[in-house]
């Protein structure tokens, strides 16, 4: 399914795919470094998207029982080398916790 894009924002929230795990995956260590915790599940489940200078990928992850949390994840464009970085992170996510912009 396309995503539908507001100018500079977030498109609507979808089920995460092989490529959003992929992102996931690729900054794991990262998102374990800055949460203090080391996960055993970790599992996209939901994706936003913003088209920027690359993308950012707001992604929400299931860490186990009833545990989330909210990945941001930008992809370079492939031109520029396409790199992978973890840009935030917020813990203490529930299942039903809005997917929106960390600040």
């Amino acid at each position: 399914m396309a995503q539908t894009h507001t100018v500079g924002g977030y498109g609507q929230t979808a089920d995460a795919t092989k490529e959003t795990q992929d992102l996931c995956h690729q900054v794991k260590t990262q998102v374990e470094k800055k949460t203090g915790a080391n996960y055993v599940e970790y599992k996209a489940v939901k994706y936003r998207s913003q088209v920027v200078a690359g993308t950012n990928f707001l992604i929400k992850v299931h860490v186990g029982g009833a545990n989330y949390i909210h990945v941001t994840v930008f992809r370079g464009l492939p031109c520029n080398g396409g790199k992978v970085s973890l840009t935030k992170v917020k813990d203490h996510q529930t299942k039903i916790s809005p997917l929106e912009p960390i600040h």
